[in-house]
């Protein structure tokens, strides 16, 4: 292994990042567009080309490969354009439509033309079957009709298969006497419930299993077409709740967030090094930014909406913003918007000279946050050209000549800069304080290309007052494909109360889902295989199991009554509770995080740059330095840029930076921030957008707890209520006298 390349790639929206651990115990980094048609098929492979210095039609040496570990966003971008395979549903005769019908919660309360999300299923298929919630076969499965239906439907042209049955989750054989039929009819992709997602909730399991059917012949395509130029090189692919999986055994419920797991374990491993274990994971790329909450160990989500389509898979916990260094910028005539869209990898922002719209990367380039003359000249369409600061003040032109009494165009970037960062705030604030934790004693871990350049900003808004960022902070998600473990997780429906006798029988079905999850890893040729088992826990009546660690019976209590407070706000002694589930997981495998950096040969006296930069309303000229010029514990107050292969780091002023014994650059606020009182009633579009916003969190993080705490189906399944905020008269809204609940905001706690 000593003696040949490992290769670790992200593949994102708008760039694909690579970092290389070479023969020689050295690790090199390199960033490509994902998608640049005039220079490359595949940035993955043309990266890995470029390192081993072949052609770029030239054969991949095997002989020289140890592996290959990726992170891939074609699932999840599948999913959101609808572009999956054509799929059928096998579901139990009476529910045809029970995964259109859903929860029957609406997107937007009060719209009168209610829209849902297209459908990923193609056609239907009843089954006369039925088994009750013990087990009972009520009316057995008739195979010969059911064999006519399957041949129907394959001739049509479909291969993708998703089979449901009612308490198939418990009870199996109906679903996989179903699959062997639609295996002899002929289909390449058959899903199975109990396989996909051995969990309660037919709705949620059923979407799963449907998703798993529509994404996963697609990317078997996509990893066959990677397989194939990567002939004998072990290949690994990272899964949603960030464990790295073998290739063959990659399925599309799995990939949904491929690429941000992996930039949590990195981030988590690199800070462990540095001594740090509370954590706000800060991604910020080209197409949008990733939050995440690590206080000791990874958290995960088991019910997720994404693009309308529910999820029952352990993901890991991570919220994302349409925020990225991509996000489209528009003015309608009254206030600033960033985002939800990207102009992600072609066309790209303005400046990348492909005919894009602004962006919030070109925000930066007009207020010399970056300067065209540090970046590579990989623009255009010959990709030769550096950055076009030309075109981006032609386009804020255009938008200050469709506003009366237009301020500068340096006010407004920055002030779509500041909607930016509000909206990365808030989706902190949601994986944070809606939670009940403090981050104020919390680090920034600040990542992705576009991280350093908002991180200052970002923890201002959030009372934050340390930002940690790893010398290969640009491309840590590719870093963390790399240092990741391999994981198998393994789950069981219990939902049976909390009792002595039922702890004893648990704790049996425990041990033999361990075996199974390590004699997984086993076959991996992973060696030391570390085990975490937990209990998910609910009150009777409930909807919202929390995870506790497998333990004794007081113990158990006690812990979940602990997160039942933090969380709530309140516990129920007299209640009784209940296990919804088991998980158990097995994982190891991992790299070593301690990793030998590649750096170039510099100048031993670096020359003196300054940059201009706009901030705070006026320019500042400050020092522009390279990273890899800087003394150890040498202090950068300030304003000042910091320059790296992969990012540029914006020290905003009343802050200090410097680099700790691990080379991590660490950025400390110094002094307090100044806080101005919020317009009167003369809010600028810029105030209009963003105090929105900051009403809006409030009633949203009401709406949460309500949701999780409600017994109601109306209000936990189908969301039928709505929170709102009033001023001291009754009003719905704000009067400009009741703007001091802006103070408020920043210390709300559900």
């Amino acid at each position: 292994m000593d003696a040949k390349w490992q290769f670790w790639i992200d593949r994102g929206g708008t760039f694909t990042d690579i970092v290389a651990h070479s023969p020689d115990g050295k690790t090199h980094s390199h960033k490509l567009l994902s998608e640049n048609p005039e220079q490359y098929e595949d940035a993955a492979l043309h990266g890995i080309r470029y390192f081993l210095n072949i052609a770029k039609d030239a054969a991949l040496p095997a002989d020289k490969i140890a592996s290959v570990k990726m992170g891939t966003t074609v699932a999840t971008n599948a999913l959101l354009e609808r572009k999956g395979d054509r799929t059928l549903l096998v579901i139990t005769k009476g529910f045809r439509d029970a995964l259109r019908i859903g929860y029957q919660n609406r997107p937007d309360l009060f719209a009168l033309d209610v829209k849902l999300p297209e459908l990923l299923y193609e056609q239907v298929i009843e089954v006369d079957e039925r088994t009750d919630a013990q087990g009972h076969i009520l009316t057995a499965l008739k195979t010969a009709p059911l064999h006519r239906q399957l041949e129907t439907a394959f001739e049509s042209g479909i291969r993708a298969i998703a089979i449901i049955c009612m308490h198939g989750y418990r009870y199996h054989d109906t679903e996989l006497e179903i699959g062997r039929i639609a295996k002899k009819v002929g289909f390449s992709q058959i899903s199975l419930s109990h396989q996909a997602s051995p969990l309660m909730k037919l709705i949620s399991r059923g979407d799963t299993t449907v998703v798993d059917a529509y994404l996963s012949p697609l990317l078997r395509r996509c990893i066959d077409r990677v397989q194939a130029a990567l002939k004998g090189v072990p290949l690994y692919f990272m899964q949603s709740h960030g464990g790295l999986s073998p290739a063959d055994q990659f399925q599309g419920k799995d990939a949904i967030l491929s690429g941000p797991a992996g930039g949590i374990i990195g981030a988590v491993k690199v800070a462990a090094q540095a001594g740090l274990h509370k954590l706000i994971g800060f991604d910020m790329g080209g197409t949008s930014t990733d939050v995440t909450h690590y206080n000791g160990e990874y958290e995960r989500s088991f019910d997720t909406l994404v693009a309308g389509v529910r999820l029952r898979v352990p993901m890991m916990h991570i919220h994302t913003v349409a925020a990225g260094g991509g996000s489209i910028l528009s003015y309608d005539g009254s206030r600033f918007r960033v985002g939800p869209d990207s102009a992600g990898a072609n066309p790209g922002p303005a400046g990348y000279r492909r005919g894009g719209p602004l962006t919030v990367t070109d925000c930066n380039i007009l207020l010399g946050r970056l300067n065209p003359d540090s970046f590579p000249q990989v623009f255009g369409p010959d990709a030769d050209l550096p950055l076009d600061r030309d075109i981006v003040r032609e386009k804020f032109q255009d938008i200050a000549d469709q506003m009366t009494d237009a301020p500068s165009l340096e006010h407004i970037a920055e002030g779509f800069l500041t909607i930016a960062v509000e909206n990365m705030a808030a989706a902190i604030k949601k994986i944070s304080t809606q939670r009940g934790y403090d981050v104020s004693p919390y680090t920034l871990l600040s990542f992705g290309g576009a991280g350093g350049q908002h991180a200052c900003k970002v923890a201002d808004r959030l009372g934050m007052k340390r930002i940690f960022l790893h010398p290969l902070a640009g491309v840590l998600s590719a870093l963390g494909m790399g240092l990741a473990d391999l994981r198998v997780l393994k789950e069981q429906t219990i939902e049976q109360p909390l009792t002595s006798e039922n702890l004893n029988t648990i704790t049996r079905t425990a041990a033999d889902l361990s075996r199974a999850a390590q004699q997984e890893l086993s076959d991996q040729n992973i060696a030391d295989i570390k085990l975490i088992q937990k209990l998910h826990v609910k009150y009777l009546g409930s909807d919202s199991s929390l995870a506790v660690p497998l333990t004794s019976l007081h113990e158990l209590t006690d812990a979940f009554k602990q997160q039942h407070r933090q969380q709530f706000g309140f516990i129920s002694p007299e209640k009784t509770l209940i296990v919804e589930q088991l998980s158990v997981e097995a994982y190891g495998g991992g790299e070593d995080v301690g990793l030998s950096l590649s750096t170039p040969q510099r100048d031993a006296t670096p020359p003196e740059n300054h940059q201009k930069i706009y901030s705070g309303g006026k320019y500042h000229r400050c020092p522009a330095l390279h990273r890899d010029h800087l003394r150890s514990g040498q202090r950068i107050t300030g304003p000042a840029v910091i320059l790296e292969d992969h990012g540029t780091n914006i020290i905003e002023d009343g802050w200090q930076g410097y680099l700790d014994e691990q080379n991590n650059l660490i950025l400390e606020r110094t002094e307090d921030m100044l806080r101005t009182a919020a317009p009167g009633t003369n809010a600028d579009p810029v105030m209009l957008e963003i105090f929105n916003n900051l009403f809006m969190s409030i009633a949203e993080q009401m709406g949460a707890v309500l949701e999780k705490v409600a017994h109601s189906v109306n209000m936990k399944e189908r969301l039928d209520f709505s929170c709102a905020l009033f001023d001291g008269e009754g009003n719905l809204g704000l009067a400009p006298a009741g703007v001091d609940i802006y103070v408020k905001v920043e210390s709300f706690n559900p």
